[in-house]
C-alpha cells in the first residue's frame, strides 16, 4: 500500500509540476492553441498563471513534505487540495465539451483521493 501510495503520490507531483510550468511560463495565447489548452483563451492571463503557481506548489507539497520528512501531513492536504482543483477543471473541460479531459481529470482526481484516503488513514507517514 505505501509503494502505491509513493507512486500515485509522485504521479500527481509530475503532472502537476509540468503543468505548472506550463501555466507559469508559457504566454497565455500559445496555451490556448494548444490541444487542452482552449480554456486559456476565456480566462485571464492572470488566472491562469495563478493557476501555473497553485499547481507548482502542489507538486512540492505532494513530495517535499514526505522526503524530507517535515510536516509529512501536508501530503494528504494536498491531494485534497488536488481533488478540489480537478473538480474544477472537470466542470471546465466538461462545459467545453472535452470528455476525453474530462475523463483524465477524474484519474488525477482519482489518484488524489487514493493518496488523502491512504495518507489520512491507513497508511499515514509515521511521525
Amino acid at each position: 500500500m505505501d509503494l502505491a501510495l509513493w507512486i500515485s503520490a509522485g504521479l500527481l507531483a509530475f503532472v502537476s509540476f509540468f503543468g505548472g510550468l506550463t501555466k507559469t511560463f508559457v504566454p497565455r495565447q500559445k496555451l490556448a492553441a494548444a490541444h487542452g489548452g482552449g480554456w486559456t483563451g476565456d480566462a485571464t492571463t492572470g488566472f491562469v498563471k495563478s493557476l501555473g503557481v497553485l499547481e507548482l506548489l502542489a507538486a512540492a507539497g505532494l513530495s517535499l513534505p514526505a522526503l524530507l520528512d517535515i510536516a509529512p501531513t501536508l501530503v494528504p492536504v494536498t491531494a485534497v487540495c488536488w481533488t478540489l482543483l480537478m473538480i474544477g477543471a472537470m466542470i471546465t473541460h466538461g462545459r467545453r465539451g472535452e470528455s476525453a479531459l474530462v475523463a483524465l481529470n477524474l484519474v488525477y482526481l482519482a489518484l488524489a483521493v487514493f493518496v488523502a484516503w491512504g495518507r489520512f488513514g491507513p497508511a499515514p507517514f509515521a511521525g
